[in-house]
């Protein structure tokens, strides 16, 4: 995929949000730097890439939308109105992103590992789960909730009793991780180098494992960058623009 010309050039990242997950007030701050966030895209920006695990918890109901999730809908909705091109890269707290993001909203929908190219540069970009070596655990759980036969069981239940299925889910897939912090933050990292010495390309943009950082690859040409999360104070994104990439702080 290679991005078209446009007068607004930035390309902007974000990842691991988890609206939903913490109290009122920490929800509203993390809703007045979307604003914020949102309106940079809007002055200077052509694109936006959701990286998976925006909220807490997502799948799509046949007519139900989770009313705690209407506020970022809307000021999704108005950013594709405004133009800007947003695609959704599905995460594991994302278990069915379903029609809705494409067919209402305007957003492009992804899973796993996906590219495009822009300014003569080559991005790979991701959430991150399931990538690399290990992590079993994980893999069996994204393949139980995302089976087709088990989210049209989830589907057919009550709204309410679903989305505390899903909450319960959330919380499993967040604390399914292995106690060896280092080890699961370094797996991205390998994962990035092992396609490094078989590809071409300048950047590896995933989130996932909230290990905030920008590091050279062996070959010297390419750079992981880990957008980190927003449940622990910061607020991070990424932004390409006049030729590099840059990790900063709302």
């Amino acid at each position: 995929m290679t991005l078209k010309g446009s007068d607004r050039e930035g390309i902007y990242f974000i990842s691991d949000l988890h609206f939903g997950l913490q109290g009122r007030e920490e929800e509203m701050l993390k809703y007045e730097k979307l604003e914020r966030l949102f309106a940079l895209v809007k002055a200077d920006g052509r694109s936006l890439y959701m990286l998976g695990d925006i909220f807490d918890y997502w799948m799509e109901f046949r007519h139900v939308i989770p009313k705690e999730f209407s506020r970022h809908i809307c000021l999704i909705s108005d950013l594709v109105r405004s133009g800007i091109e947003v695609t959704y890269v599905a995460g594991n707290h994302d278990f069915h992103l379903g029609t809705f993001f494409e067919s209402e909203l305007g957003l492009k929908t992804m899973y796993g590992l996906n590219s495009f190219e822009y300014a003569g540069r080559a991005f790979l970009f991701a959430h991150g789960d399931g990538l690399g070596e290990g992590d079993l655990g994980y893999k069996l759980f994204a393949r139980f909730v995302r089976n087709r036969f088990n989210l049209g069981l989830l589907t057919a239940f009550h709204a309410d009793l679903a989305i505390a299925l899903m909450k319960r889910l959330s919380y499993l897939s967040r604390h399914h991780k292995p106690v060896d912090i280092p080890k699961e933050s370094n797996r991205l990292l390998n994962f990035a180098e092992s396609i490094a010495a078989d590809r071409e390309f300048d950047y590896f943009v995933c989130g996932h494992n909230h290990s905030q950082g920008v590091y050279p690859l062996r070959d010297g040409a390419s750079r992981y960058i880990n957008l980190g999360t927003w449940i622990d104070g910061s607020y991070p994104y990424g932004v390409f623009m006049h030729d590099s990439f840059h990790l900063k702080e709302l």
